[in-house]
């Protein structure tokens, strides 16, 4: 298991091929904006698989508010975790890590927003949550994706 600042990286080389309908909708010809969120969304897409093999259950997808999103809402062995979701369209490389972009101010505004779900879902105070990031590398090229999951983030 290797550390890092914000939580332990584990399961840094998992690979999966991307299923050829989640890449239909990518087209880069449309503008920079658009193009950057179905990459966010097709990142997101194979995620969910990458989670669901691990044994987590999928709850929600983008739940949101003004004050912000999360990405993933999953479920395992009775903890909730909230997960943020970072994907870039290169190779995956030691020196640049996205998941580095998820700094303070972002983690406390998902940490008001997951105190919300937590309200709106009704779930007891006293469940057990964590905060996870995961780096997606996307290579559409050859229709691969790589991860470095990155569990138990501290506030």
């Amino acid at each position: 298991m290797e550390t890092c600042p914000l939580g332990s990286i584990k399961d840094v080389r998992y690979k999966t091929l991307i299923p050829s309908h989640f890449l239909n909708y990518m087209d880069k010809s449309t503008d920079d904006a658009k193009y950057k969120k179905k990459i966010g969304a097709l990142g997101e897409n194979v995620a969910c698989r990458f989670l669901v093999k691990r044994g987590l259950k999928v709850l929600d997808r983008n739940y949101s508010k003004k004050w912000g999103e999360i990405d993933i809402v999953a479920k395992k062995d009775k903890i909730f975790h909230f997960i943020e979701v970072k994907t870039v369209v290169s190779r995956e490389t030691d020196k640049y890590r996205p998941e580095e972009n998820v700094h303070y101010q972002k983690l406390k505004r998902l940490s008001r927003v997951i105190q919300t779900y937590l309200l709106d879902k009704k779930v007891s105070h006293e469940t057990e949550w964590q905060i996870d990031v995961l780096a997606v590398f996307l290579d559409i090229e050859n229709k691969k994706a790589k991860f470095r999951f990155t569990e138990n983030i501290i506030i």
